[in-house]
């Protein structure tokens, strides 16, 4: 029943905007045909972005596989860091579906700072870099994203030795 009134409120929403477009021009043609151009250059600058991104996921979700992952996991202490924040900027979808497999990866090796990375680089979407960069400009999306992704890892360290510190306080 919910799913049915989110679907009638999104055909509502869409054809209330239908109708004052409707209604807009035949009151104000002008005004009607300013906000179209408007809408239009918008669209026009973002399809390049939505090829792009789609390329991109399709790419992504074609070579990165289980194995792959499972090759990660088991590599050296610094490709764990760099895999965790990658892992993390390439995951979709909500994240409380991530929760299972982020506890599988701590049963084989992965610790809270690497958990932590991957949560802390999930604020890096790939689809809305293109996007960003259309507002922003590349220099400042490059520099917060490096910026993120270096933060996460010392967070994650830190998180790590506290962490370590908890536990010899408890044993202790």
């Amino acid at each position: 029943m919910k799913q049915l009134k989110q679907v009638l409120f999104d055909w509502g929403f869409l054809i209330l905007t239908v109708l004052v477009y409707v209604f807009l021009f035949f009151s104000n043609s002008e005004l009607f045909f300013s906000s179209f151009s408007f809408f239009s250059k918008i669209l026009l600058n973002l399809i390049p972005v939505f090829v792009f991104v789609f390329v991109l996921m399709s790419l992504v979700n074609f070579f990165v596989s289980k194995k792959t992952v499972l090759s990660f996991i088991s590599s050296s202490h610094k490709r764990k860091w760099i895999f965790s924040a990658l892992a993390g900027i390439l995951s979709t979808g909500p994240i409380f579906m991530w929760y299972p497999f982020l506890q599988q990866l701590k049963e084989k090796g992965f610790n809270e700072g690497l958990i932590a990375v991957f949560l802390y680089n999930r604020a890096i979407k790939i689809p809305l870099i293109p996007l960003a960069v259309f507002y922003f400009g590349l220099k400042f999306v490059l520099i917060l994203a490096f910026v993120m992704v270096l933060f996460s890892i010392v967070q994650g360290v830190l998180l790590n030795r506290l962490m370590k510190l908890r536990i010899a306080f408890l044993e202790g």
